[in-house]
């Protein structure tokens, strides 16, 4: 049962919406299921057509009464004086009978303060119902006694008593919210998408689209910059004092009005954490020294796998961080550094549906939407304690896959496990509606990283050693790792695992060896493939050592160049920038 509190200033217009036909004729037999005082109330629903509009006025004048008495008393207009509920049950749900609408009414105007039970000076209201599955709850925000009612955090409130009301009445349990969830569209934004055959609203396309790229700028400047590029209209607020840009709203550039003119969305319209002060928590201050985490990416083949190996580690870095802090007592500063994480984490989703292979991007993508409401909690996050996982995030904007795909599913395998865990420290905290968005993006990452791996592990199966060879590499599983050798050697993978290690060997590293530097990490307890985890693991760190040696080779070949300089060659000496050869200028026009 989802209610949505809103406040406006037109009693009559709300009424002719609540009794005509709606939107799209949707409305059908309009009428009051409860109200302040049922007796005295027309109900405009239940008149003849030709009496139609006068009893529309009629109620709105009633309604109106204590709103008018106020403005005279005061000499000025009451502002927002119409609040709004609408009540809708969960798809599937039973369809409520008008007597338990009317309960469900009378409830929710009393726990948001409207009008409690036995106060015979609260709010004038009414509910109204025109569909199987919800009502409309109205009121007039200035009681009988002309003052204005106490119902601050009545959305929460409202929320609250929808959550006891489902239990008692049977109804799908939806989750708690904490005031962090995004603004969902209205419902003339939906109709306004389903008669252009969009599936998603102006709003929601603009929220994604900021979430890309907040994800990809480093500062405020460049995150404009994306957006414009875009295609998306960027109008920036100042302030009046200084001139500074104090926020910023976003239009799509055919969302416009009645009058042609775009439609704007503020940033923390679009969401919490997309306001212009939460991006500027988030972005690495100037001169921060930050990007020293994120690796050099070079021509070389060695490194062309460097930003992915980085983001593996970061990830497999906040993962430990996640897992220790579920299995503690609640701290506050170990808190934030964890809420940091998780937003930091929903950057690298988004940039890496950018950077990884396109097959996977369209499940990168919905991982990445999925986790949205997963990324941000009533925890306020320190986000400098996540730099260095949003800066690998970042850096895998401007690297190369490689030719085998290696690095970036051994990234998907530490990404799936690093959410598993920040479902379950959500989950452990009560965050409901976060652990079920981090789980619904589960699901899609999951799809990613076996959609990545399939064909690496097929591979590296087919070329599987020897029936003796395995038999000596299914020994050193079970000497090293007796806790997890059965269901290592019973994964399917194990053929591809027994490769990996054969080449672990050929490079230099062996088994047993490179499966005690392995085995320690905690994500083979709850990997249902230990051993696909692990080849992903041994071909990361075979490559990194091999990256490693290249990179020592280099420095010591031109340490020695520069220590011992061939004299037979006259050293040439640096070049310094000229100004163009006059004589190969075009002639000016």
């Amino acid at each position: 049962m989802v209610p949505d509190v809103s406040t406006g200033d037109r009693s009559r217009g709300l009424l002719s919406y609540l009794f005509g036909p709606g939107r799209r004729n949707e409305h059908t037999d309009p009428h009051i299921v409860a109200a302040f005082a049922m007796p005295g109330i027309t109900d405009p629903g239940r008149v003849s057509l030709d009496q139609h509009h006068d009893a529309l006025s009629e109620l709105a004048d009633y309604l109106d009464q204590p709103v008018k008495l106020r403005e005279q008393r005061l000499g000025k207009k009451v502002p927002q004086h119409v609040w709004h509920c609408p009540v809708r049950t969960a798809p599937g749900d039973r369809h409520l009978t008008d007597d338990e609408w009317a309960e469900v009414a009378r409830r929710i105007v009393h726990a948001t303060g409207i009008a409690e039970h036995g106060d015979d000076a609260a709010c004038r209201w009414i509910a109204v119902r025109h569909a199987e599955d919800h009502i409309h709850i109205m009121a007039t925000s200035v009681r009988e006694d002309g003052r204005r009612p106490r119902n601050k955090g009545d959305g929460r409130r409202a929320q609250a008593e929808c959550r006891r009301i489902e239990a008692e009445l049977g109804l799908r349990r939806l989750k708690p919210g904490d005031a962090t969830a995004p603004k969902t569209p209205t419902g003339s934004e939906v109709a306004k998408a389903e008669r252009r055959g969009r599936k998603n609203t102006a709003r929601v396309w603009l929220r994604e689209h900021a979430y890309a790229a907040a994800a990809a700028a480093r500062d405020e400047n460049e995150f404009f910059a994306v957006l414009t590029a875009l295609g998306i209209q960027v109008r920036p607020r100042l302030g009046p004092v200084t001139g500074e840009v104090t926020g910023y709203s976003l239009a799509a550039i055919d969302d416009t009005d009645a009058k042609g003119e775009p439609i704007f969305y503020g940033g923390s319209a679009l969401a919490p954490d997309l306001s212009l002060n939460r991006l500027r928590e988030r972005f690495a201050p100037a001169g921060s020294g930050n990007t020293e985490q994120a690796p050099a990416v070079t021509a070389n083949r060695v490194d062309a796998g460097s930003s992915w190996r980085q983001a593996d580690r970061e990830l497999r870095t906040a993962y430990a961080l996640v897992v220790t802090a579920s299995g503690e007592t609640a701290d506050g500063e170990v808190e934030a550094r964890v809420q940091a994480h998780a937003a930091a984490f929903a950057e690298l989703l988004y940039n890496t549906a950018v950077a990884a292979p396109r097959q996977l991007r369209a499940e990168l993508r919905a991982a990445a939407s999925a986790f949205n409401r997963a990324n941000r909690s009533a925890i306020r996050a320190e986000h400098r304690a996540a730099d260095a996982l949003r800066q690998a995030g970042k850096t895998l904007l401007t690297s190369s896959t490689g030719k085998d795909g290696d690095f970036v599913a051994a990234v998907l395998v530490s990404a799936v496990f690093l959410l598993i865990a920040l479902t379950e420290w959500h989950a452990q905290r009560g965050h409901e509606q976060q652990a079920a968005a981090a789980q619904q993006s589960l699901v899609h990452l999951q799809a990613a990283q076996q959609q990545a791996a399939r064909p690496a592990i097929a591979q590296l199966s087919a070329r599987a050693p020897s029936s003796q060879a395995q038999d000596r590499l299914a020994a050193a599983v079970r000497a090293t790792i007796p806790e997890h050798a059965h269901r290592i050697l019973a994964d399917p993978a194990w053929p591809a695992l027994a490769t990996a290690l054969s080449q672990a060997e050929s490079a230099g590293t062996y088994p047993r060896r490179a499966l005690a530097d392995l085995a320690g990490q905690r994500e083979l307890n709850s990997a249902d493939r230990p051993a696909e985890v692990l080849v992903w693991r041994l071909r990361n760190a075979t490559a990194e050592r091999i990256s490693q040696r290249a990179q020592s080779a280099a420095t010591r070949s031109a340490r020695s160049t520069h220590l011992t300089p061939n004299t037979d060659v006259p050293a040439v000496p640096a070049m310094q920038p000229q100004p163009a050869d006059a004589s190969r200028r075009r002639p000016s026009r």
